[in-house]
């Protein structure tokens, strides 16, 4: 059986995953960073956030992804500039608005590339050949969120070996369709209604939504269920049945997940002290976009995860 590493959200921190590549046992030999016994996986996020690395970063992933050293998952971001250069002619515009806040976002790698360049359009190209997911032998590989119901959407209206085209980026950057609703699930996490509860985020701004763990099938209230900033109060709610949130009473539409097979995803800003979400499920996002550890999860075949196979660097 095949081992794997897999790798959290990079963000132009070129020089940690090289450090991290190192630490794992991969080293450079005919232009692709490689190990004599295991695979990579990136979850997606390569860029965006830090400045100045950007193309160093992509060069690093794509090469060992051709040399076969590799494997990788579509993030948000990835997707994100797909669809900020993705003209809808319903919109009569771009699927993502340049706005500021957007091109805010997406600056740094906008600044290296350059917008509709040649490099611009051969590494979208390169992001549209990525799939959304991967079901390896054993394991399972997301940016935010394996959510089966969408997944099995998403097989009906991507490309082969489950890729992008336009008309998945259209759809799934308007709001109310079926593929927008499962590009938000799987690339950036189920979101809740609270119905009627709330907390206050680090700035203070009141927040009636959360993101949701989708890997605690048995999470019975909202507290347990809403992925909310440590030392903040969800008001009202700790002990409030799941089953008042309309998205669950209603139509299913939040993810439970409750199969055991494995799944490592990114996209969740974790920090501090590592630990795993479940033994089916654990996050590898630990704020390298943020200056915090870049972290990998090795995985040899087992079947319940352990904290003991994090990795930081």
């Amino acid at each position: 059986m095949v081992g794997y590493d897999v790798i959290g959200d990079v963000h132009g921190h070129v020089e940690q995953l090289e450090a991290l590549l190192r630490q794992l046992g991969y080293a450079e030999r005919g232009g692709a960073w490689r190990h004599d016994d295991r695979i990579a996986v990136f979850v997606g996020d390569l860029i965006d956030r830090r400045s100045g690395h950007q193309l160093a970063t992509l060069r690093l992933a794509r090469n060992m992804c051709e040399a076969g050293a590799a494997k990788i998952v579509l993030g948000n971001h990835e997707f994100n500039a797909v669809a900020y250069a993705t003209v809808d002619p319903a919109r009569l515009g771009y699927c993502r608005p340049h706005s500021e806040k957007n091109h805010g976002q997406h600056r740094e790698f906008l600044e290296e590339v350059g917008f509709d360049t040649p490099l611009h359009r051969s590494v979208l190209e390169w992001f549209r050949s990525i799939p959304l997911w991967l079901d390896l032998d054993g394991l399972r590989v997301v940016h935010a969120c394996w959510s089966e119901a969408d997944i099995a959407h998403l097989e009906g209206v991507l490309d082969p070996d489950r890729t992008l085209n336009d008309e998945v980026v259209i759809a799934g950057t308007t709001k109310g369709s079926t593929t927008y609703r499962a590009v938000e699930n799987v690339l950036k996490g189920p979101e809740v209604d609270m119905a009627g509860h709330w907390y206050l985020d680090k700035g203070g701004v009141r927040r009636d939504r959360a993101r949701v763990a989708w890997w605690l099938p048995d999470a019975t209230t909202i507290r347990g269920l809403a992925v909310i900033p440590d030392g903040t109060t969800l008001h009202d709610a700790d002990e409030t049945s799941v089953e008042s949130l309309p998205n669950i009473q209603a139509d299913g539409s939040v993810p439970r997940y409750s199969d055991d097979v494995p799944v490592v995803f990114g996209h969740y800003w974790r920090t501090g002290a590592f630990a795993i979400e479940s033994t089916i499920a654990v996050c590898v996002d630990y704020s390298a976009g943020k200056g915090d550890p870049l972290v990998a999860y090795r995985w040899s075949g087992e079947s319940e995860l352990s904290v003991d196979n994090l990795v930081r660097c």
